[in-house]
C-alpha cells in the first residue's frame, strides 16, 4: 500500500478509534496525514483533538466550527420537508455526514491531498454516506476505509494496538464499552452493546445526555412561541436567534421537559436492522411547530404532495444521497412550498409532549367566516355540497350497478 497515497485528509474526532486509524495510516500507507475535526455542536471540547494530533506528529490540523452552516444549510432545509425516516427518525446523524464530507473534500483540494479517510465501520450507514458524498464532490478522490482493510477486528485488538503504540486509551474503553454515541447540535444517538437486544429496556439514566425522561420532567408545562419566516424558525419567545443558537435554545427547552427521545429498530441501507436510542429534543419541538404552521398556511394540494414526497426525500438523506440531483429536485419543490410558511406558533412542553395551543400567520388560509358552525351570512352555500358529493360518488354508483348486473 505504501506509495499509493501521498497525502490523506482524515476525519478525526480525537477519540480512540480515529487515533488508532491515524497511527495505522502512518504505518500502512507511510503517507502525510492531515486531520480534520468538525465542530457540529457535539457539546465537547475539541482542542484536545488538536493537541493529540500534534502529539502524533501531525503538521496540518483543521478544527472547524461548522455549527451555523450545519443548521442553516442542512438541518433547516431538511426540516422544511418534515423528513422522518420510517416514521420516527429525525435523521440527526444522517444529515451531518454530507457537510463533513464536503468540508473534507474542500480541505483535500486546499492542501493537495489525493485521498480522504474516515472511521466508519463496514457494517454501518456512515461509510456509505461519507463515500457517496466524497465521490459526488470529487469523483477521482481515493477513499481509505480502515475498518474494511485492517485486521483489528475486535475491541481487544484495538486496545492492544493502542497500548503498543502508546495511544491513550480512555478508562471506560478498557473493557466492554456499554454503548457508542454520536452527537451533534441536532441529536445524540446511542447504539450497540447494552442496546443490541431490542427486548431490553434502555437504562435512560446511563444513556441520556441532552434531556431528562418524561417521568423526571417538571409537573408544570413550559409555554413558548416560535416565529417562522419562509419555512424556517427565526425566533423563540420573540427573541431573534441565529440558526445554531435557536436550535440550541430549543434543545434546552425540550430537553428540560423530556421531549424528543425515541427507541427504534431501523433498517440500515446496508441491509441489516439496528436498534438505537435517539435524543432530538429541539428537533422534535421544531418538527411539531413547523407542522402546525404548515397546517395554517399551505394549500391542501401542496401540503399533501409534500407528504407524499417526504418518505422518498427522507430515504435519500438516510442513504447518503444529499448531493444527488433527485434530492436537489425535491428540495426545490419543498422550498417553493415553504415560502408561505410564516407566522407564530404557540405551544406547551410537558412531560415528553409537544402541545400546540395556537398559531397565527399573515399568510393564513383559514377563514373563520367560512369554517364557522354559526351563521356565515352566505359565505358558503351548503347546498353546493350535494352536487359535489354526487359527482364524487358517481364512479362508485356505476361500479356497484355493474356488479349487480353481472349477478343477473
Amino acid at each position: 500500500m505504501s506509495g499509493d497515497v501521498k497525502k490523506v485528509v482524515l476525519a478525526y474526532s480525537g477519540g480512540l478509534d480515529t487515533s488508532i486509524i491515524l497511527r495505522w495510516l502512518q504505518d500502512a500507507y507511510g503517507c502525510e496525514i492531515v486531520t480534520f475535526t468538525a465542530d457540529l455542536g457535539q457539546g465537547e471540547e475539541l482542542e484536545p483533538a488538536r493537541r493529540k494530533a500534534e502529539m502524533m506528529g501531525i503538521k496540518e490540523i483543521f478544527v472547524d466550527d461548522l455549527r451555523e452552516e450545519f443548521v442553516r444549510d442542512y438541518v433547516f432545509p431538511m426540516f422544511r420537508a418534515n423528513a422522518l425516516y420510517e416514521g420516527t427518525y429525525l435523521l440527526g446523524t444522517s444529515i451531518a455526514r454530507p457537510l463533513i464530507a464536503k468540508r473534507q473534500i474542500e480541505i483535500a483540494e486546499q492542501v493537495g491531498a489525493d485521498a480522504v479517510a474516515h472511521g466508519a465501520t463496514g457494517k454501518g450507514n456512515d461509510q456509505v454516506r461519507f463515500e457517496i458524498g466524497y465521490y459526488a464532490l470529487k469523483p477521482d478522490i481515493k477513499v481509505i476505509a480502515p475498518w474494511r482493510e485492517w485486521d483489528l477486528t475486535s475491541r481487544s485488538k484495538l486496545i492492544e494496538y493502542a497500548e503498543r503504540h502508546q495511544i491513550p486509551v480512555p478508562k471506560d474503553k478498557k473493557g466492554e464499552a456499554p454503548f457508542s454515541q454520536d452527537a451533534n447540535l441536532l441529536h445524540v444517538s446511542s447504539e450497540g452493546k447494552i442496546l443490541e437486544d431490542p427486548w431490553d429496556e434502555p437504562d435512560y439514566g446511563l444513556i441520556l445526555s441532552r434531556m431528562v425522561t418524561p417521568m423526571d420532567a417538571p409537573d408544570v408545562p413550559t409555554e413558548i412561541t416560535i416565529d417562522f419566516e419562509a419555512g424556517d424558525p427565526v425566533a423563540v419567545n420573540g427573541e431573534a436567534l441565529s440558526p445554531a443558537a435557536l436550535l440550541e435554545r430549543l434543545n434546552e427547552l425540550g430537553g428540560a421537559n423530556g421531549v424528543g427521545c425515541v427507541d427504534i429498530v431501523e433498517n440500515r441501507f446496508v441491509g441489516m436492522k439496528s436498534r438505537g436510542v435517539y435524543e432530538t429534543p429541539g428537533g422534535t419541538v421544531l418538527f411539531h411547530a413547523r407542522r402546525a404552521m404548515e397546517g395554517l398556511t399551505l394549500d391542501r394540494g401542496a401540503m399533501h404532495l409534500k407528504d407524499e414526497l417526504m418518505p422518498r426525500y427522507a430515504e435519500l438523506i438516510y442513504n447518503g444521497f444529499w448531493f444527488a440531483p433527485e434530492r436537489e429536485m425535491l428540495q426545490a419543490a419543498i422550498d417553493r412550498a415553504s415560502r408561505r410558511v410564516a407566522g407564530t406558533v404557540r405551544l406547551k412542553l410537558y412531560k415528553g409532549n409537544v402541545i400546540i395551543t395556537g398559531r397565527q400567520s399573515p399568510n393564513s388560509l383559514y377563514s373563520e367566516k367560512i369554517a364557522t358552525f354559526e351563521s356565515d351570512d352566505g359565505a358558503y352555500d351548503q347546498r353546493d355540497a350535494e352536487g359535489f358529493i354526487k359527482l364524487n360518488a358517481l364512479r362508485l354508483r356505476l361500479e356497484r350497478t355493474s356488479r349487480d348486473l353481472d349477478r343477473l
